[in-house]
């Protein structure tokens, strides 16, 4: 006996709400148009973030480079297993912009290849040129090869947004009036202004809320990479952008892939809704903090085993009040390596409990974030300094590691 994930219904409500932006292959020709740096620019510039990408022009210049590194410390690289770096945190372009300013006075730190923000996708961000800015930095500029967006369940909108939707799949939404033309849909577990530790909670056929925010932020932005908080948003992505192919989804450490049984649960999701060419749209997964080095290593064999090409994850160190005190994975990173597998190397914090560097930032107003930008970017710089510094250990040990194209002097393949 099997069941499907999806009924008749929830495909018909995705299939009206993907024709209602164009289709699958207009939403891949828009996102590709999108992804070049003098169209984001250009636009940046209109919406009065020219002089902050100006000014990052400059300073990615100063950057340090891997080849220098590799040859002052005459490393080799002869060991299988590799590091790839990825820092969380980039709230935004003014604190990302803080970040760079940092790192280029540095002069020493290479700069991780995936980038990851937490940002509410509200209109101001999408539409005001913050998101665009923000992706022109960190694709265009810093060349990192993944940045990816979060679009929170409980982000604020103006009402016209869900009553699109709900005309559009007739399906409706259970939300709160807000007043001044604003709305937002309604938590029922534990609340933050933008919703619940990342979106956890996705009630009901609020998947299909969900769809439709990373589909406006793609078309606008040529954003190309979200975060997927919940079970009903993983089966509904990879259902809905089976016949995108540059539209990809990272699954978050809070699904709470703790094991090799939760890992096999997703990989059944992800069998289900394949795209033509065998692949998943799920590019990453966040292995969970309670896992073990030995229980990172089965699923990395599992999914080797799988035949899906899909990278995992683990957080190396985290925010003081995301989980335990003085959470540390490092060593178990350095286990994984050495058992020749393949891991990604995550920052949500630098390990210090530095003033900002909680998940306070990542819930916080479009104002208050552009008011405390300088403050967060240097949270975001010694989140990279970490990265940096474990990474560096990693190649002294005979392992590649992986950072972003700005970090070389001759870009990667």
């Amino acid at each position: 006996m099997h069941f499907k994930f999806l009924s008749n219904r929830d495909l018909k409500a995705m299939d009206t709400l993907l024709d209602s932006y164009g289709g699958a292959k207009a939403i891949s020709e828009k996102i590709e148009s999108m992804r070049d740096y003098d169209t984001r620019k250009m636009i940046a510039e209109e919406k009065g973030f020219g002089d902050l990408l100006q000014k990052s022009e400059e300073y990615v210049q100063k950057f340090a480079k891997v080849e220098d590194y590799i040859e002052a410390n005459q490393l080799t690289f002869n060991k299988k297993g590799i590091c790839t770096t990825q820092v969380s945190g980039f709230q935004g372009a003014r604190p990302t912009f803080y970040a760079i300013k940092d790192i280029a006075e540095n002069g020493t730190v290479l700069f991780p290849t995936e980038m990851i923000s937490v940002v509410g996708l509200t209109d101001a961000y999408v539409y005001g040129g913050d998101l665009i800015t923000t992706l022109a930095l960190a694709e265009n500029l810093l060349g990192a090869s993944k940045f990816c967006s979060t679009n929170l369940l409980g982000t604020p909108l103006p009402e016209e947004r869900f009553a699109r939707v709900e005309e559009v799949t007739g399906e409706t939404f259970e939300r709160r009036d807000m007043g001044g033309g604003m709305s937002q849909i309604i938590l029922k577990n534990m609340g933050t202004p933008f919703g619940n530790l990342g979106g956890v909670e996705v009630g009901n056929n609020n998947h299909l809320v969900y769809l439709d925010g990373i589909t406006r932020a793609a078309l606008e932005t040529g954003a190309d990479f979200f975060l997927n908080p919940s079970w009903s948003t993983i089966v509904a992505a990879c259902y809905y952008a089976r016949e995108i192919p540059n539209l990809y989804f990272k699954i978050s450490m809070l699904l709470s892939t703790q094991n090799a049984v939760q890992l096999r649960m997703l990989m059944n999701i992800f069998k289900e809704y394949l795209r033509k060419d065998g692949t998943t749209p799920i590019y990453e997964i966040n292995i969970g903090n309670a896992a073990t080095a030995e229980t990172f290593i089965q699923c990395s064999k599992e999914m080797e085993a799988s035949g899906l090409d899909v990278s995992l994850a683990a957080h190396l160190r985290i925010n003081p009040d995301l989980g335990m005190e003085d959470f540390n994975w490092t060593k178990n990173a350095f286990k994984v390596l050495d058992a020749g597998r393949n891991i990604t190397i995550k920052y949500e914090s630098d390990g210090e409990a530095r003033p900002f560097d909680t998940m306070e930032a990542y819930f916080i107003s479009d104002e208050e974030r552009n008011e405390k930008a300088e403050l967060i970017g240097n949270v975001i710089y010694y989140k990279c300094v970490r990265c940096d510094m474990d990474a560096k250990e990693i190649m002294a040990r005979g392992r590649e590691a992986r950072y972003a194209d700005v970090s070389y002097r001759k870009k990667k393949d």
